[in-house]
């Protein structure tokens, strides 16, 4: 009963032996993975940033964003120009449940259509 295994509620099991082999085996598959891990990192280099690039970079930044606000303005100033009744815009409000401001600049958008409006309402 002391040898290798032992039986318990009829059923066998392992002695405590054989349980710290398997632990002992499954620490240095573990530690294995963290020398894979250091010799991939060892290869990085560090590179200095210098205060020019970052910046240029943030330079950058606010130019794609100026340039992004000043269409988003064109394209409002252009949106204002487009007649649209306001029996239009009670209609889109009642029928599709959205706000007066979402109503509108749909309709704006379209033209003017409101089959156009509500269509693309629909199908956002």
């Amino acid at each position: 009963m002391a040898d290798a295994e032992h039986e318990v509620n009829g059923t066998e099991v392992e002695d405590d032996e054989q349980d710290s082999n398997q632990k002992k085996s499954d620490v240095k598959r573990h530690d294995g993975g963290a020398a894979d891990l250091e010799r991939v990192t060892d290869y990085a280099e560090e590179k200095e940033i210098s205060a020019a690039n970052i910046s240029s970079a943030v330079e950058q930044f606010g130019n794609q964003r100026n340039k992004e606000n000043e269409l988003r303005v064109a394209k409002e100033k252009e949106l204002q120009k487009v007649q649209v009744k306001k029996e239009d815009i009670e209609l889109i409000m009642n029928e599709l449940l959205v706000s007066k401001a979402q109503a509108e600049k749909v309709l704006r958008e379209q033209s003017g259509d409101v089959v156009a409006a509500l269509e693309a309402i629909i199908s956002n």
